[in-house]
């Protein structure tokens, strides 16, 4: 199953993988017209070599156009992942803060009940 990613409308992540239909159902690729009804232009249509090197050349477009997605989304899930690291460690020292001020005030308590 051939896969493609399409940019999702208001996501901070950017793309989403999607799925196509399978190139079973296609025919032959650059041998004219496919089972899907439609044309694929007037050099796909008339078949032969240029449709075949005209087939490849979109296939090779749309693999070289999903690695360059693809990177992109691991390049950003990386950057969500520093990040989300970089929260955990500030969350983590605002609770030893917050640790250490409770063992102050249960001193400070300590001290008034002796007086």
């Amino acid at each position: 199953m051939a896969l493609r990613l399409v940019p999702r409308l208001g996501s901070i992540n950017g793309v989403v993988v999607r799925g196509m239909c399978s190139p079973g159902s296609l025919g032959d690729l650059g041998a004219g017209s496919g089972k899907g009804g439609g044309g694929g232009g007037s050099i796909r249509d008339a078949g032969g070599a240029f449709g075949k090197l005209e087939a490849a050349r979109e296939d090779e477009y749309f693999h070289k156009l999903q690695r360059t997605q693809l990177k992109a989304m691991k390049e950003q899930l990386a950057r969500e992942i520093e990040h989300h690291e970089q929260q955990a460690g500030h969350h983590q020292d605002v609770i030893a803060r917050h640790q250490k001020r409770i063992e102050e005030l249960e001193k400070e308590a300590k001290k008034i009940v002796k007086e």
